[in-house]
């Protein structure tokens, strides 16, 4: 539920509408519960006045970005958002999405649905009230630091957004949040989703002691060290780090290639694991990690990750199933997710869209976010609710 009591002292800035590119499912369930905070908020207050187009049936516009023959683009939005409070829900990572280049199918990159993000701006022309860009997966969010002659292109990218209008850029784990200097007069939010991950995984797991004696918590690397500091503090146990001892003078993929993970922290024989990283990409280092752990004596591992991408498929993670070396992967519906991922029995969802609705709703009232961003309070309830009843009931 939304902060109601907050809400009703605050008046919206304009009517929302939400463009959807990329993640459609998303968009609608965001949607869904957008309309059912507002018109509880209504029959709350019982007001006789409703601001116009406060309380809708739906607050989706349609747009679409057809493409020509040559597979050049343009973008149109069906309904006016003069005087709105515009949202482009965007995921970049859908590689599900296909167009025609001269006959020839392709699949859209994240390059494509950037393109078509700066495209549904361009179409609507300046008329917005204000612009705010929700991308769950920073587009070249790993591309934020320069090496040699590279280019810096999260941080260009952000620039260019800002340059053509945009106000706010929402998202969630940033690989790396400083990235936001690049646009240090706008709004930039890097939402964590450590709630969502915490009441999926007691959901998902009826028998876990959240103990010293029996969980713990690691870092698959240095630069994942602050996000689950969070998750230990928070929980009560204790933390360990893997670090990567890498070949610097090879270069594999544009990378240096990974010989080994050296492990710092106390003895995992006989704990539950729980390893958080902000994204999986082949999957690759994650599993190195599970596998030193199965062989420091680890009893589960549960591997919890924003984006599960699995860039190399699902053979690897069933294989590491079936050999013992994971439990659970819990991911959450940030981006594009597989139909077949629901089909493996180790695959937990963690549904991000109330999180995302609750942001829109408040941003829109201007009223403070800094309460949704700190899920403390909600997460030591939600622990001692499960320490009573080894259970977590849905929320409405």
């Amino acid at each position: 539920m939304p902060n109601i009591e907050l809400l009703e002292k605050s008046m919206p800035v304009a009517p929302i509408r939400i463009a959807a590119l990329g993640c459609r499912e998303l968009a609608e369930e965001v949607d869904r519960k957008l309309v059912k905070f507002r018109k509880e908020l209504v029959e709350r207050k019982q007001l006789s006045v409703i601001p116009q187009g406060y309380s809708e049936e739906s607050f989706i516009v349609e747009c679409e970005c057809p493409r020509f023959g040559t597979g050049e683009a343009k973008a149109l939005i069906s309904d006016s958002v003069r005087g709105v409070d515009l949202y482009i829900l965007a995921d970049v990572l859908n590689y599900s999405l296909k167009y025609k280049v001269c006959g020839h199918e392709n699949h859209m990159s994240p390059d494509d649905i950037y393109a078509d993000v700066k495209r549904i701006i361009g179409a609507a022309s300046g008329k917005p009230k204000s612009i705010t860009v929700i991308m769950p997966f920073l587009y070249e969010s790993r591309q934020h630091k320069r090496s040699s002659r590279e280019s810096l292109d999260c941080a260009y990218a952000l620039q260019e957004l800002t340059a053509i209008g945009v106000d706010n850029v929402l998202t969630f784990d940033a690989h790396d949040p400083r990235v936001q200097n690049a646009i240090p007069l706008k709004g930039f939010d890097n939402i964590m989703p450590t709630y969502q991950f915490i009441k999926a995984l007691l959901r998902s797991t009826s028998d876990l002691e959240i103990d010293n004696e029996h969980l713990m918590v690691i870092s698959p690397d240095e630069g994942a060290m602050n996000r689950t500091m969070y998750f230990s503090s928070v929980l009560g146990v204790d933390i360990g780090m893997f670090y990567k001892r890498r070949d610097y003078s090879v270069v594999v993929d544009g990378r240096n290639p990974i010989v080994a993970h050296e492990f710092l922290g106390s003895s995992v024989e006989g704990k539950d694991v729980m390893i958080i990283d902000d994204m999986i990409s082949s999957g690759e280092s994650m599993l190195d990690v599970a596998r030193e752990l199965k062989r420091r004596k680890a009893r589960r591992v549960f591997c919890i990750s924003t984006f599960g991408m699995f860039t190399n498929g699902l053979e690897s993670f069933d294989k590491a199933y079936e050999e013992g070396l994971i439990y659970k992967v819990i991911t959450t519906n940030c981006t594009y997710q597989r139909p077949d991922l629901f089909e493996r029995p180790w695959y937990v969802s963690c549904d991000v869209a109330k999180y995302i609705a609750l942001l829109i709703d408040s941003i829109n009232h201007e009223a403070s976010i800094s309460a949704i961003l700190n899920p403390h309070d909600r997460i030591t309830k939600r622990l001692e609710e499960y320490k009573q009843f080894h259970t977590i009931k849905e929320e409405k």
